[in-house]
């Protein structure tokens, strides 16, 4: 019997297998793919996740990238440097997931990937995992199953809410500079992060009806920015976006990464929150192991105070700027401090409740991102 069996080896799998092995715990991290896997992501990683690990991400940082562009209907451009003490990552998932699962293996824990969960039971004091190649047992579970993962139902938690984003991966290289793009996709912004073996362009449904057609979004706005897609595919996928405060645990169990709606309703920020919730799941199982029967309460607190409620306010931020994105765009993104604001959010240097406040002083009740004062 496994002290906790981790279902999925994303970032958020990945890390709590990582910091309970580190632990002395037992755990197995169970994947339905055989890794490396593709996953559908645009790759940006905040460099901020390097202070949870004692080990380099070098190997598998793709490019660094502190250049930004950003327009309003690939017009009225303006251009930044994001001033962070570290340039934004950019990854390939399959490879970064792999490396991270790898870290993790190295320091104790055991990987069963092409193994798919097939249900779970509680047994009185420990789970019984039934999967595709037999049956396991351990004393806790953290669901890191992702936005299509069947863990949280399982688990007994109420349904997420899903939205649709979409990913084209193109092998032409773009240059060095992320673009961020306006006023081409209603609800949202189509982004375009540089690797060294192309380019991912992505987009997603921030509010109001999900029937948007990204496939036909991207290649149009592909086809107008004049770049070269000849090999180009374009992945469709659930997003689940922080909504409010929800309960994170069960008996012996909690839900870590996307299985716990982690992702940044405002920019669709999903690996450094998925860590984080990784680490943190993995903290709390640790202390329950030890005996404090509040461990997994408390982790569902952390969250919901440490992630969570800066949400808040991102979610009131993004339900105004994709109502009318192109005053948004002319009083926030295009102010100066705009990119070194956000800059400082997605490396946990700042706030959102401290852009929303900066944000109602001088709009004198409006909010409107991009970052105020």
């Amino acid at each position: 019997m496994f002290d906790c069996i981790v279902v999925g080896a994303g970032p958020a799998g990945g890390t709590a297998a990582y910091h309970l092995a580190k632990r002395g715990r037992s755990v197995l991290v169970l994947e339905k793919e055989a890794l490396p896997r593709y996953k559908p992501c645009s790759g940006g990683v905040s460099p901020a996740i390097a202070q949870w690990f004692d080990f380099d991400f070098s190997p598998v940082i793709s490019r660094k990238v502190n250049s930004i562009r950003y327009t309003w209907k690939l017009g009225d451009p303006v251009n930044a440097t994001l001033n962070t003490p570290e340039p934004m990552w950019m990854v390939q998932r399959d490879r970064f997931d792999e490396y991270l699962m790898q870290q993790a293996q190295q320091a104790g824990a055991k990987l069963q990937d092409a193994t798919a969960v097939t249900g779970i039971e509680f047994k009185g004091n420990h789970w019984q995992v039934n999967t595709t190649a037999g049956t396991l047992e351990a004393k806790y579970l953290i669901a890191a199953d992702g936005a299509k993962g069947s863990m949280a139902k399982w688990l007994g938690f109420k349904e997420r809410k899903t939205r649709m984003g979409a990913v084209m991966e193109a092998p032409q290289a773009i240059g060095n500079t992320a673009q961020f793009d306006f006023g081409m996709l209603k609800n949202g912004f189509i982004w375009n992060l540089p690797k060294a073996e192309g380019f991912s362009a992505g987009t997603a449904s921030f509010r109001g009806d999900d029937r948007t057609d990204f496939n036909a979004a991207l290649s149009k706005y592909a086809k107008e920015a004049g770049f070269n897609t000849s090999g180009a595919q374009i992945y469709t996928h659930p997003i689940v976006f922080w909504d409010g405060d929800q309960t994170l645990h069960t008996e012996n169990a909690v839900l870590a990464g996307e299985a716990a709606a982690i992702v940044d309703p405002m920019t669709a920020e999903g690996i450094r929150p998925s860590m984080y919730s990784g680490m943190k799941a993995a903290e709390a199982i640790d202390q329950s192991l030890n005996g404090d029967q509040s461990a997994l309460a408390q982790y569902t607190e952390t969250i919901q105070r440490e992630w969570g409620s800066d949400m808040v306010w991102a979610q009131r931020l993004a339900n105004l700027f994709y109502r009318v994105p192109g005053i948004g765009y002319k009083v926030g993104v295009k102010r100066p401090t705009a990119t070194d604001r956000l800059g400082k959010i997605m490396c946990g240097e700042m706030r959102y409740a401290d852009v929303a406040n900066r944000a109602l002083k001088r709009l004198g009740g409006g909010l409107i991102p991009g970052m105020g004062g």
